[in-house]
């Protein structure tokens, strides 16, 4: 119990880990397999269940509940897990999901992250670092969302999509394709609408990286040719572009969703 801060009115159940400089607030319910890292704050009203594992210095806001079952019929009960990193910021009525078995058992979620009100995080999702979820976002089950991905407002993230790194989504996007790291999307269904720019300088990147970034995505969006030849085009003229070459590398992975292109 060094140096913890617990509230009398919370309930902890035999078999809880609780780091050191632990504060856990009025009616908060921990469950018998959760395991809280040094420094976790869990503000009020906040569930924690299943064989969850919040890394140090999260913090979480009222009313939010990590690591219930999988909302999966085809889920029996079996022991799953729910995995979140250091230094997350989960604001009220956020909810996560523990992973099914099918899908490997474990939903993971980064560093750093900022969960805003409401949203909310399916089972066997793959969230990396840094990743930024507006009010009211849906993640599909067995999404991955890359580093430094942002989810706009109320957009929902169709099950098994890829966000790669550094996207965005626009708010009340119905995001139903995979979006390539560092492009940006709108609309319902959404489609491709350019490069996240104010990301890229955000992230303060060099001017001459975003002009690749520009010159390989008209290339690859363009109308010549077959995609397959666009990809093999970028690959070879912007081979000096780590940036450009993530986006190749996304595009190889072999995947059940589609690729999300712009409107036409």
């Amino acid at each position: 119990m060094r140096g913890m801060n617990i509230h009398p009115t919370a309930i902890i159940e035999d078999g809880a880990e609780l780091g050191a400089d632990v504060m856990i607030g009025p009616m908060c319910h921990i469950g018998p397999s959760v395991r809280l890292h040094d420094g976790v704050a869990l503000q009020r009203c906040v569930v924690i269940e299943g064989d969850t594992e919040i890394g140090a210095r999260t913090v979480v806001h009222p009313f939010a509940v990590l690591g219930g079952p999988p909302q999966h019929l085809k889920h029996c009960g079996e022991e799953t897990k729910l995995i979140i990193g250091a230094d997350a910021i989960i604001r009220e009525h956020v909810t996560m999901n523990a992973g099914t078995i099918a899908g490997g058992g474990v939903t993971r979620v980064g560093d750093r992250g900022f969960f805003m009100i409401g949203s909310h995080v399916a089972h066997d999702c793959n969230i990396a670092n840094d990743v930024i979820c507006s009010i009211n976002v849906a993640v599909g089950g067995h999404v991955k969302v890359g580093e430094g991905a942002f989810l706009g407002g109320q957009s929902a993230i169709h099950q098994f999509c890829r966000i790669g790194d550094y996207a965005f989504v626009g708010g009340c996007a119905a995001v139903i394709t995979d979006i390539i790291p560092y492009a940006s999307a709108f609309g319902n269904h959404a489609c491709l609408a350019g490069l996240n720019i104010v990301g890229l300088k955000r992230r303060g990147l060099k001017r001459s990286t975003i002009h690749d970034l520009r010159a390989a995505y008209k290339i690859l969006f363009g109308n010549h040719d077959t995609f397959k030849e666009r990809v093999e085009r970028v690959r070879e003229e912007f081979s000096h572009c780590d940036e450009v070459k993530r986006i190749v590398s996304f595009i190889d992975v072999n995947t059940s969703r589609p690729l999300m292109t712009p409107r036409r």
